[in-house]
């Protein structure tokens, strides 16, 4: 679950992380309130107004702006809140600003030069560790470094048998170019971002930038942080942090039903039980011709309710040119789940796009009769093969 930069900020400061101050604000008059009172908390003159929306790039997109004074931050908040802001990883259509942060300006004048650097804390599969990862180049797109400059990205494997060791942190700021009391500053950081991530049990913290400040201050200025949803049982108070304004409204619904629902570019919906046969239907999609338009997990025990949720969210697509269902019955029949796809093609009516079902295991055959002899727009298919055969005849029909 992604969660807005302010919330992550301050999940971090509950840690003991540095961070940049900052209080959201919903509306431009709320806004100039909360500025007068971040003022006589730091005692900033300057305020950095940042659109709060689950996605990276807000800066480019004119989403972060300076105010040098209240009148400032009321005309670029009104500015900000309620555009679509356009970043590289929104959809096309951007997304709409709800929130602003009032943050502090910490980019003052001092004894040393200000340095971005970034860091982050992600699982690394292959290694089956936690990886910190830091390179000198903060504020960048860390993607266009990785491509160009990968000698500029440090790695250090965390054995999550022992944790986080004091050399390890050291060694992390000594690769930074740190020395003195920025060093010092670094290891703390680190060390206090990498307990919030273990104990918020966490799938991936970035911050970028971290700063040093010109008085050797080390600060998240932004902070990206993906809570494991499989953990939310262990975290009830992260369950209210969630937007989803911010999140796709299909996926919302799906996840309504029990449904584990993602929603991709193509022409092809697909609803699956098993998350590795999901994988498998969307590579036989593709090697028909087609494109998915999802990847949707109904769960080992699919049934009428749970097949008609599927249906309904697929066909709110209007992208999606025909569906293929691939269903094996292990621990459900095939013909519950024939008679479950019948049953949920009659209640929703008028459905206009080709339907396969692939139907193999425990009374597959009796669940291709049943799809057969029901008189609907639905073809059977037992192999893959055949699934794969129906799934190119149907495009190749209706062009698509």
């Amino acid at each position: 679950m992604n969660i807005h930069e302010y919330q992550a900020k301050n999940i971090l400061k509950s840690y003991g992380v540095r961070i940049q101050e900052g209080i959201v604000a919903d509306t431009p008059a709320q806004a100039v309130e909360v500025a007068r009172e971040l003022n006589q908390q730091t005692g900033t003159k300057w305020f950095v107004i940042k659109a709060q929306i689950h996605a990276g790039g807000r800066g480019k997109g004119g989403g972060v702006k300076i105010a040098k004074n209240y009148d400032e931050v009321r005309e670029i908040s009104k500015q900000i809140l309620g555009m679509q802001l356009v970043t590289h990883q929104t959809v096309p259509e951007g997304k709409k600003v709800n929130k602003v942060l009032i943050s502090q300006d910490v980019y003052y004048p001092g004894p040393n030069e200000p340095k971005e650097f970034y860091v982050s804390i992600l699982l690394d599969r292959a290694k089956s560790c936690n990886v910190i990862m830091v390179s000198t180049e903060g504020g960048m797109d860390i993607e266009e470094v990785a491509a160009h400059t990968p000698e500029k990205i440090i790695k250090e494997w965390i054995d999550p048998r022992v944790g986080l060791q004091p050399f390890q942190a050291r060694k992390v700021a000594f690769a930074l170019g740190l020395e003195g009391d920025a060093h010092k500053e670094m290891v703390r950081f680190i060390h206090a971002l990498y307990k919030a991530y273990i104990d918020t049990d966490s799938s991936m913290f970035e911050i970028n930038p971290v700063l040093k400040t010109s008085d050797n201050k080390i600060l998240a200025v932004d902070a990206k942080v993906n809570l494991d949803d499989n953990a939310m049982f262990r975290h009830k108070d992260f369950v209210a942090l969630r937007d989803t304004n911010e999140e796709d409204p299909l996926e919302v619904e799906a996840g309504e039903s029990d449904l584990n629902y993602v929603k991709l570019n193509g022409n092809v919906g697909c609803m699956v039980n098993g998350a590795g046969l999901a994988m498998a239907t969307m590579d036989i999609i593709k090697l028909s011709g087609g494109e998915p338009a999802n990847f949707l997990d109904v769960g080992g025990g699919a049934n009428a309710r749970t097949v008609e949720a599927g249906f309904r969210i697929i066909l709110k697509d209007p992208n999606v040119k025909a569906i293929l269902i691939n269903i094996f019955g292990g621990i459900v029949r095939c013909d519950r789940v024939a008679n479950g796809v019948v049953e949920a093609y009659k209640k929703i009516g008028d459905i206009r796009v080709p339907i396969i079902v692939r139907l193999q295991g425990t009374n597959a055959e009796e669940g291709a009769r049943i799809i057969d002899e029901s008189g609907l727009k639905v073809y059977s298919a037992v192999l893959l093969k055949d699934a794969a055969d129906r799934v190119k005849e149907v495009l190749r029909e209706i062009g698509g």
